[in-house]
C-alpha cells in the first residue's frame, strides 16, 4: 500500500472522520464503521484533505482534465481545496466548479457555482463517499446540460466496497456501468482493515480482533467485494 495510503487512514482517524462501533447508516444497515467528512472542519485539515485527494486523482488520471466539480455541499469545499493541493503539488491549474441547490436568478445567474463549463471540458467529480449512487444520480444531468463535456471520472474518499441500491455490486461498479466512466478512491475498507487491523497508532488498537469480526460478519450480508482480511 502507498504510504500516502497509510498516511490518509490515520488522518481520517486523528480528524475523528473514520469510527468504529455500531452505526445506523441511512439506508438502515447497522455499521460497525463509520465515515463522516463532515467533520473535517479547520484549515489544516481541509489543506490535508486535498492534497490526498491531488495525489489519488493524479495517480488515477493524470493531468488530463480541466475542472473539478464537487456536487453541493460537501463537495464544494473538496473541489476548492483539491484545487488550491493540485496546483501546488503539480503546477497545473484546474478549475473548481459545483452546483447551485437552487438557480441564482441574479449577478453572477445559473446553476453552476465557481467556474462555468465549455464544449471539450474534462471534468473529475469530487465527493465524500458513495453509498447508493443517488448523488451522481442528481449532478450527472446537470453537469452534462452545461456543454459537451467529458466526465473523466469519480474521486471519492473511502470506497466502502458493500452492494449499492440496485444489486450485488458496489455504488462504484453500478456508477461506472450505467455512466460510462470510471471511478476510484483514495482507499478502500479493505485498505483500513489491513492497515489498523491489531496495529496501534498513538497508543490505541483501532480494529480488534472483535472489530475485525463485526466488520467481517457485515461484510459477509452487505459485501460486494471481497475484503481478503487476514
Amino acid at each position: 500500500m502507498e504510504q500516502y495510503k497509510q498516511e490518509f487512514i490515520e488522518f481520517m482517524v486523528d480528524s475523528n472522520v473514520l469510527k468504529f462501533g455500531s452505526f445506523t447508516l441511512k439506508s438502515g444497515r447497522q455499521s460497525p464503521f463509520f465515515m463522516n467528512a463532515g467533520s473535517y472542519v479547520t484549515g489544516t485539515q481541509l489543506r490535508c484533505l486535498g492534497g490526498y485527494y491531488a495525489r489519488a486523482i493524479h495517480e488515477k488520471y493524470g493531468d488530463d482534465f480541466d475542472i473539478l466539480f464537487g456536487p453541493a455541499y460537501k463537495g464544494i469545499p473538496l473541489g476548492v481545496a483539491t484545487a488550491m493541493a493540485y496546483s501546488e503539488l503539480y503546477g497545473k491549474d484546474v478549475r473548481y466548479s459545483s452546483n447551485r441547490k437552487e438557480a441564482k436568478d441574479h449577478g453572477e445567474a445559473g446553476i453552476l457555482l465557481g467556474s462555468g463549463m465549455k464544449d471539450g471540458d474534462r471534468v473529475v467529480i469530487i465527493e465524500d463517499v458513495t453509498t447508493s449512487g443517488k448523488s451522481i444520480e442528481e449532478t450527472y444531468p446537470i453537469i452534462m446540460a452545461q456543454a459537451k463535456v467529458e466526465i473523466r471520472g469519480l474521486m471519492v474518499s473511502l470506497n466502502r466496497m458493500e452492494k449499492g441500491a440496485a444489486g450485488d455490486r458496489s455504488a462504484l461498479e453500478e456508477i461506472r456501468e450505467r455512466y460510462g466512466f470510471e471511478t476510484a478512491a483514495i482507499v478502500t475498507m479493505g485498505e483500513v482493515v489491513e492497515h489498523l487491523y491489531n496495529r496501534p497508532y498513538k497508543g490505541q488498537i483501532y480494529i480488534d480482533d472483535a472489530t475485525k469480526a463485526a466488520i467481517e460478519a457485515y461484510y459477509r450480508t452487505y459485501g460486494a467485494e471481497e475484503l481478503a482480511l487476514k
